[in-house]
């Protein structure tokens, strides 16, 4: 069942006003992440392990500094194997510089995906 007019122009008012309002949202959601650095997370993970044996230590021999220092070993080795990769920054220029030279090769993003399918829909029916 296609769409009324009434709603193809609401539907396109609502399109044009995402876009507008939340071009930052679209930006850090269509922006590149990097893979996992395994390598903190392998040594946040044995700095953590590290911390509860401190801590452990430190309740059996009734120490409290050893055990508080236990837990802020352990914290902070959770923090270490937790915290994001570093990311790919995304040049808010690079579709005008795709399009005019086309030497960039970087794949398209959600957005520019779901736009395309978009346009070819409305070329579709038009």
């Amino acid at each position: 069942m296609p769409l009324s007019e009434h709603e193809q122009r609401l539907l396109e008012e609502m399109e044009r006003s995402l876009y507008q309002n939340d071009a930052d949202f679209v930006a850090k959601v269509g922006g590149k992440r990097a893979r996992p650095a395994y390598r903190s997370i392998v040594l946040g993970v044995l700095i953590a392990v590290v911390g509860v044996a401190v801590l452990i230590v430190g309740v059996f021999f009734q120490l409290p500094i050893v055990g508080i220092l236990g837990f802020v070993v352990m914290f902070a080795g959770v923090l270490l194997a937790i915290a994001p990769g570093k990311r790919v920054a995304v040049d808010p220029d690079a579709p005008a510089a795709k399009g005019a030279g086309g030497s960039s090769r970087t794949q398209p993003g959600f957005m520019d995906r779901m736009n395309d399918r978009w346009d070819k829909r409305q070329d579709g029916q038009g």
